[in-house]
């Protein structure tokens, strides 16, 4: 570029206009000013109001929204046997509700909403429901649709998880027993209401609820947990479990022995003891028929009471050697006396004769126990006064409701004083075990008290609530005394002569010492003896050396000719029996000939294969 070009650019450049600078008026300046100081103190008194007057209404809306409350689902404590085995617990199941004119899919326009028969193709698959069903029960209702009911947690997690909006998940406790119809009979269960209808889920309501409360935490921005206002106790958690005494293993065992000794002999019902005598827990309470308590309105609710503590019947002879003992425990008879079985006796013109209509001579009450004697147990009770004979039964208990955590139990039923004592046929009938009337853990008990010595332990099944893993030991012996020792141990001998010679001879184990008693009672209703009807029932005492454990078996209406204790009920105490001495790791009697098992069933209407008489009672 030439001089003479640059120089022309120069002069082509437009002047800059320069604007002189004049003075603010004052009243101009104080205006702005004021406007600022009026803004800042209309700042400040905003603050101030917020702060001051309106902080406690600003703080507890703060405070929720930061604070996440949690309502307690009102959850039971569960139950366990003797070992920890669940027998029934809470789990969180949940409830689908859909809202239909709220149907939208993730990434859908704010203005659509879905038809139910899209959603439920996204829910069929997931709910194991058909498509159909599902657009059935959604209709053309708007909202509020129970779509689905008892989802598991991995289901709910899956329906969250698809994002669909109009579809809500509501949290509940759903009360399950794992163990089906084991414990079905003591246990109870909750219908759909979670309201308690049967069993220690009814008795026990109270110590089954668990203490929960309303839980509130404050969280920050990004979820984590705030320390300051959390309340005493806010993480703790109620893990109280209600233990029971009885075995799983032996409640097993006793209930399939049971129904299918039941179902051979097509009975009505039958049911199964196992006692500890020196503390009154008990092992196995089985009975059949029964119910799964998880679907319980498919059954009859007349299987929902224990029949076994609440039903009464006349126990026969299985309470012979209760008798006895409180004939020696009076004196009135000795340990080595006799008595004349003439096979029929005439009382207060009602005639009384033994099972087989036979007689038995002159016999010790051992043999009285072997053979059943109606006859011979006439015989030694008539020596006691009928007073003293009515005041020891009841002192027994056997018109008093038992003293047991079982639910439902009822008392037994005893002429009054003056029939027994002005009516000679009541102490007559009495003496082998008809014309009373009491419940099979009734007659539990009273072996029981043979067993231990002459106590009288109160039969239970729960050990009461227990925290963690840890288990409750066995109760102490407690029990008041009412018999004296030497008397229980004469009676036992003579129980194991049934078991040795007698219609009990079934229920032998090799190397074991095992007394017993059978019985064959005729079944009475509203006071008349059904014609045809009886209960088979056996009581077995082990090991007698030093007993341990009862073991009750009582089947009721048994059908057919050659139906009797020894028949019906020894087999399935045996196979009881076997099963306790391995669970409970009993050892052998120590000097004791251990039998050989019996070639033949125990007895037959005509005798047993030993040469034993037939079986009584």
């Amino acid at each position: 570029m030439t001089e003479p070009e640059a120089g022309r650019r120069r002069r082509r450049r437009p002047r800059q206009r320069v604007i002189p600078l004049e003075s603010v008026p004052a009243q101009r300046m104080r205006w702005v000013f004021g406007l600022l100081c009026l803004g800042l103190i209309g700042l400040m008194g905003r603050m101030a109001w917020l702060q001051v007057m309106q902080s406690s209404t600003l703080e507890a809306r703060a405070r929720s929204v930061q604070t996440q409350r949690t309502d307690p689902l009102g959850t039971r404590r569960p139950i366990v046997d003797r070992a920890g085995r669940l027998v029934a617990l809470d789990e969180e199941r949940f409830r689908l509700w859909a809202h239909p004119n709220n149907f939208r899919f993730p990434g859908d326009d704010p203005s659509v909403v879905r038809q139910p028969l899209d959603l439920a193709r996204r829910l069929s698959g997931l709910l194991a429901l058909p498509m159909a069903d599902l657009v059935q029960r959604m209709g053309d209702r708007p909202s509020g649709i129970r779509l689905a009911e008892g989802l598991d947690p991995e289901t709910a997690s899956e329906v969250r998880r698809l994002g669909i909006s109009g579809l809500d998940l509501e949290a509940y406790s759903h009360r399950v027993y794992p163990q089906g119809n084991l414990f079905a009979n003591v246990v109870g269960f909750l219908n759909l209401e979670r309201e308690p209808q049967a069993g220690l889920e009814q008795s026990r309501d109270r110590d089954l609820q668990r203490h929960e409360q309303s839980r509130s935490l404050r969280r920050g921005a990004d979820g984590t947990p705030l320390p300051d206002n959390l309340s005493p106790g806010i993480f703790f958690g109620d893990d109280l479990r209600l233990q029971l005494t009885l075995d799983a293993r032996l409640q097993d065992l006793a209930a399939k022995a049971l129904a299918a000794q039941v179902n051979e002999w097509n009975a009505k019902k039958g049911v199964a003891i196992v006692m500890d005598v020196r503390n009154g827990e008990l092992l196995a309470l089985a009975s059949t028929p029964t119910y799964d308590p998880n679907r319980y309105w498919d059954f009859p609710p007349a299987l929902f009471r224990e029949w076994s503590v609440q039903d009464l019947y006349e126990p026969g002879s299985t309470f012979k050697p209760i008798n006895l003992a409180i004939a020696l425990q009076e004196k009135v008879i000795g340990p080595n006396d006799t008595v004349n079985d003439i096979g029929q006796l005439q009382i207060g013109g009602w005639p009384i004769f033994n099972h087989d209509k036979g007689a038995n001579g002159v016999i010790d009450f051992a043999t009285v126990l072997q053979v059943s004697s109606n006859v011979g147990m006439v015989q030694a009770m008539r020596n006691l006064q009928p007073l003293r004979y009515w005041q020891w039964l009841s002192k027994l208990g056997l018109e008093s409701k038992p003293d047991t955590d079982l639910p439902g139990a009822v008392a037994g039923q005893l002429k009054t004083r003056e029939q027994f004592t002005t009516q000679p046929i009541e102490p007559a009938t009495a003496a082998f075990g008809q014309g009373f009337s009491l419940t099979p853990l009734k007659l539990v008990q009273l072996h029981a008290l043979l067993a231990n010595g002459g106590r009288m332990v109160s039969p239970h099944i729960t050990r009461g609530l227990r925290s963690g893993d840890g288990l409750a030991r066995r109760n102490p012996i407690l029990g008041q005394p009412l018999i004296r020792p030497e008397v229980t141990r004469t009676v036992l001998a003579w129980m194991e002569s049934v078991v040795e010679k007698g219609s009990g001879k079934g229920a032998r184990t090799p190397g074991y010492r095992i007394g017993g008693k059978t019985g064959t009672a005729q079944k009475a209703l509203n006071g008349v003896y059904v014609p045809g009807a009886k209960i088979c029932s056996f009581v077995a005492t082990l090991p007698i050396e030093d007993p341990r454990y009862v073991v009750l078996v009582v089947v009721d209406e048994p059908q057919g000719r050659n139906a009797y204790g020894s028949t019906v009920a020894v087999p399935v105490a045996k196979k009881i029996i076997d099963g306790l001495l391995v669970i409970e790791k009993i050892p052998p009697s120590g000097g004791h000939t251990a039998h050989q098992p019996a070639r033949q069933p125990a007895a037959a209407l005509d005798g047993d294969p030993d040469g034993a008489p037939a079986p009584a009672g």
